[in-house]
């Protein structure tokens, strides 16, 4: 069996025990570090290696959005999980435009957050209501001043952005539509380029605020 191994990044030794109490319990999960501050992260993260980062960057004397982009800087394959009680939306829009895989808040439920870490380490996206409902009335604000208008993309356009948005990667999806990776890299470029966009996250939020995926 695949063994993920996860490193937790929280300011609070009692919400790094119960993440850990909690990760013990799925099958395939092995806690292998713990992170207190930013500096202590920043020196254990080369060493360990980890496939998942789990961090609540809202602690400025210890970690925050500047925390993400070291991990992303020293272990750019290294998936990252948020979970924070930041209910401030214009930081969480930063922090998802940073390029985590997933955000859940501290009031979700246990399986939720379960629910997140089994997906972040399958590469898929993994957004609570409450952000998804943030990212959403986001969203809807920037387009009050718009007219209505149909898609700009073509069927296979809105096939692409459906798996991007589940998650796949450029292989996975060549495979499920039958082309080839280069083609797909093509139609995400030429997507992001028609829809303005600079992320995935934002391309998920596009996919979800068009009917094309359900909200997670």
């Amino acid at each position: 069996m695949q063994v993920h191994s996860v490193l937790l990044a929280d300011i609070d030794t009692l919400t790094r025990f119960g993440l850990k109490t909690l990760i013990d319990q799925l099958p395939g999960f092995e806690v292998i570090g713990e992170a207190e501050d930013g500096a202590v992260l920043h020196s254990i993260l080369t060493r360990l290696q980890p496939e998942m980062v789990i961090i609540d960057y809202q602690a400025p004397e210890a970690f925050g959005l500047k925390s993400v982009y070291t991990i992303k800087s020293l272990l750019p394959e290294t998936k990252i999980l948020v979970i924070s009680s930041d209910h401030e939306k214009e930081s969480i829009y930063k922090v998802l435009e940073s390029g985590v895989q997933s955000f859940v808040t501290k009031s979700c439920g246990l399986e939720e957050i379960q629910d997140a870490i089994k997906a972040t380490a399958r590469g898929e996206k993994f957004f609570c209501t409450k952000v998804i409902d943030y990212l959403l009335e986001k969203s809807f604000a920037k387009e009050e001043d718009k007219d209505c208008a149909p898609s700009p993309l073509t069927p296979r356009e809105i096939e692409v952005v459906q798996l991007i948005a589940k998650g796949l990667i450029a292989k996975e999806i060549a495979g499920r539509l039958n082309l080839s990776t280069h083609t797909i890299y093509t139609h995400r470029k030429n997507i992001m380029k028609k829809l303005n966009l600079n992320t995935s996250s934002e391309l998920v939020l596009y996919a979800v605020s068009n009917g094309f995926i359900e909200k997670v």
